[in-house]
This record gives C-alpha cells, structure tokens and sequence, in this order.
C-alpha cells in the first residue's frame, strides 16, 4: 500500500518531468519540418485544440466548467498573445541557433517583474534588483547586440523576433493573473483554437504541399508530441505539485533546449555566450529560489507562531488574546468569541 501511494505521489512529478523534457527539443524539431513559423503555429494550434478537447470531454471537466463573460475575454485576448508569442519565437529559431533564442527568450520573466512593478504596484526587493541586472547582462552577452547594433541587425538575426516572444509571453503571464475559474484544459483550449481561427489569413497553405515525408514526421511530432501530449501531461500534473517544485522545472525546458541544440545541432557557443547563459539562469535562480520571509501579523507572529499558540492554550481550555500594548492575556472559552 504504501509503495502504490509512493508511486502516486512520484507520478505528477515525472509527468512533469517529461512534459517539460519533451518541450524543451520543440526548437531542434522545429528545424526539420520545413515549415515557417505561421505554417507550423497553425499546426500547433489545430492538434492542441484537438487534444486539449479531448481530454476536457474525457476527464469530466467540460460538465463542470464554469462560464464567466469577463474571463472568456480575458482568455481570447491572451489566446492573441499566446498564438504570436508561438509565431514570434519560432521565427527566432528560423533566423538564429535555438540556444541564443532561447536565453533571449526567458528574459520574459524580468518583464514581468518589472511590468508587475510598475501596474500591481508590487515592491521590488534587492532579490529582484540582482535578478534584473544579471538576466539584462546576460542577455546582452548571449545576443552579441551592443548600444551600437544597426537596426537592421536586431531584426535580421533574430533578436527583435526572440524579444518580442519574450513581451508577449510577459503580457500573457500578466493577463493570466485575472483568469481564476476557468479551468486549464479549457483556457488553453479556447486559446489554441482562437489561433485556428485567426491565423489561415497568414498561412501559406501551399508550403504544406511540397513537404516530404520527413517533413510530415517532423510538422507531425510538433503537433501531436510538443503540443498535444505536452499539455496532457502539464495539465495533469501541475495541480499536484508544490510552486517550488514547478519553480525548479522551470529550468529543466530552456536546459534541455541549450544541450540538445549543442549535442545534435553542433552550437557551440563562444565565450561571452556561455558566460551571458550563465548570467541569465544565474538570474532566473535568484528570483526563483529565494529565500520567503515568514509572514507577520498584527501581533509581531508568524503564521507557525501563531497556530501553536492556539493549540497550546486550546488543550488547556483557554483563549488566548494578545494586545501590543499590554501582552498577553487567556480567558476560558466562554468568556470570550473568537474571531
């Protein structure tokens, strides 16, 4: 029994583990399907909206949804954001190795902190000042652009394209904050199917015919494995895991993306590259991982502090009340009405 509850608990975590493993070959696969970005988003959207409806049908949530009008809009206005966040960063890896793509990339969570300053008035700490400079630092190395770069060259080499995907997914984490009861299979259901329907007006339709079969496997595998059955999996583990441990398999994507492009692509990185994808999952660590201060309350507690000394006072048959002003003081239960 305790083996069968063991293997339970480890399930969502090597659900996870896969889910953000597969994720992280998208960019080699994207390479050998010989599509463009709009062609291969579109056939991203198209399986993910399929499987995604099958399994909101198959695990029963579709009969308990819970319709709002405000977050059906919030949802198609980030499903805008979503699908151009695809096309933009596929771009990218058209245009240059995935490796600086992706470092470029996950500068998106330094947007949000900035951007989450700025809007939610949320207070900056020296954690997220330190995360801020190493991230920009390392951007700024992996990229090779200096203050000085032509225009031109932003654009040409793929940085602007990894940079935008980078705001837009920034944008689509911030909007995601108003989204509460929907459930996940149908956020991104919703989503990937407003990409079904916006996109053919930018789609080459013919590109699809001249695809080999190789061409086919691969537009396939990126359809059905990286969207698909990605989401499967993330959708049905991330509900039985801890925030930090969702924290720590942030890293495993973008990692897995670096050592697949280097192994079976041959990227090697120059010196100021490696050093700025140091810099940037240097950053992303000290914002991830940093230690939380305990939570104080009204009386100087912490929310630890607080709960023993209900329990200790409750065995005891007391209540006990503390004023800042004259301490501590116990009353019988029925003396006093709790709040």
């Amino acid at each position: 029994m305790m083996n069968a509850m063991n293997a339970a608990g480890r399930r969502p975590l090597f659900g996870m583990l896969l889910a953000m493993t597969i994720f992280g070959t998208v960019g080699y696969a994207a390479g050998f399907t010989g599509l463009s970005s709009y062609e291969l988003v579109f056939v991203r959207c198209l399986c993910g909206t399929l499987f995604l409806a099958a399994g909101w049908l198959l695990s029963g949530q579709a009969a308990r949804e819970r319709w709002n009008r405000k977050e059906v809009l919030l949802v198609l206005a980030s499903g805008l954001l979503l699908v151009f966040n695809w096309v933009f960063l596929f771009r990218a890896f058209e245009l240059m190795p995935v490796t600086v793509a992706i470092s470029i990339y996950y500068f998106a969570p330094v947007i949000v902190l900035l951007a989450g300053s700025a809007l939610f008035r949320e207070r900056l700490t020296w954690h997220a000042i330190v995360s801020i400079a190493l991230c920009a630092l390392g951007t700024a190395l992996v990229s090779g652009i200096r203050l000085d770069t032509p225009l031109s060259d932003w654009a040409g080499g793929g940085v602007l394209w990894a940079f935008l995907a980078a705001l837009f997914y920034a944008a689509l984490t911030l909007l995601g904050k108003g989204i509460r009861d929907m459930s996940p299979y149908a956020v991104s259901m919703l989503q990937t199917a407003l990409g079904v329907a916006i996109l053919p007006p930018f789609v080459q339709f013919g590109a699809y015919e001249g695809l080999s079969a190789s061409n086919w496997t691969a537009a396939a595998i990126v359809g059905v494995v990286h969207t698909g059955l990605v989401y499967f999996l993330f959708f049905g583990s991330v509900r039985h895991l801890s925030a930090r441990a969702i924290s720590a398999l942030v890293f495993l994507d973008p990692g897995v993306a670096i050592l697949a492009d280097m192994a079976l692509s041959g990227f090697r990185p120059t010196w100021p590259q490696a050093a700025g994808i140091a810099l940037t999952f240097g950053g992303m660590a000290v914002m991830l991982f940093r230690r939380e201060e305990p939570k104080i309350n009204v009386y100087g507690e912490t929310a630890v502090a607080a709960a023993a000394r209900r329990v200790t006072f409750r065995r005891s048959g007391l209540v006990c009340v503390h004023n800042p002003k004259i301490g501590n003081a116990a009353f019988s239960e029925n003396e006093i009405q709790e709040e």
